[in-house]
């Protein structure tokens, strides 16, 4: 059981303890290609509530079996005949899970792999980085589903991919793969190997920044985006002169000025 998460809480989430606290999440439904059910969303409500304050560094955010996420449980939702209102309001919990993801400060890695479909794909874009393997794909076919995204695509695909490729997506149910869905803006990372190993690594890079200069990466941000050019310069400015006069920071400022601190190298 790991000693950050009270990982005995989830049913749907496999939640194990890395070095450095770093945790991995894994959406535990591989018989339905870990589809996003109500339950599931509540536990990634509670989940990312709880993470921020329990010394989490980082978060590697998995799929079991095949398949990252193949999106809204279907079936679930024929079942349930939900009302307008009903349906509306589960929206808004998918809307806060994804929400407290993007804005709650700890960096969030999703390893991708098979279907990243529909609201899958709007799980994946609320992480911080995505790291897809030779397995990915994505797709938001809604159009062909009678249905319409709810729960941010409209927010952050369109700013993944622009306006044009997300309505594009949406009414021919295209499918982006490979490089291609990398040169577009769905993944930061291909790999030919295991895009868990590459998001595992990544997320031990990130637990070794402090803990505030990544509250501020993952958090402001966004948020800045939401503002007016103004608006977000002033933020930035406040932002920064928090973050950049925290004394946890001094010994690491000591050691660039010494030279005894790694420099910044391009890949060899």
């Amino acid at each position: 059981m790991t000693t950050l998460i009270d990982s005995s809480r989830y049913a749907n989430l496999d939640i194990t303890e890395q070095d450095n606290g770093v945790l991995l999440v894994t959406l535990n439904r591989a018989a339905k290609r870990n589809a996003l059910d109500s339950a599931t969303i509540e536990e990634l409500v509670d989940f990312f509530t709880a993470a921020p304050r329990a010394g989490v560094r980082a978060i590697v955010l998995a799929g079991s079996g095949d398949h990252f996420c193949a999106g809204l449980d279907l079936v679930e939702h024929h079942r349930e005949d939900r009302s307008p209102a009903d349906f509306m309001h589960l929206c808004l919990r998918w809307h806060e899970a994804f929400n407290k993801m993007e804005y709650g400060g700890v960096p969030i890695i999703a390893a991708l792999k098979g279907a990243v479909v529909g609201g899958g794909l709007e799980l994946a874009s609320a992480a911080h980085i995505r790291v897809m393997d030779n397995t990915t794909y994505f797709a938001l076919p809604e159009g062909q589903r009678g249905l319409f995204t709810g729960g941010g695509a409209t927010i952050r695909v369109t700013d993944l991919v622009g306006k044009a490729r997300m309505i594009d997506m949406m009414l021919t149910g295209r499918v982006y793969q490979g490089t291609e869905a990398v040169n577009i803006g769905l993944a930061q990372y291909h790999t030919d190997g295991s895009s868990l190993d590459m998001a595992l690594e990544l997320a031990q890079k990130a637990a070794e920044n402090l803990p505030l200069s990544n509250f501020a990466i993952c958090s402001a941000v966004s948020h800045m985006r939401n503002m007016s050019a103004m608006d977000a310069a002033y933020a930035e400015a406040v932002v920064a002169g928090v973050v950049n006069t925290q004394p946890d920071a001094r010994a690491r400022l000591a050691a660039f000025a010494d030279k005894s601190a790694a420099r910044v190298r391009p890949n060899s």
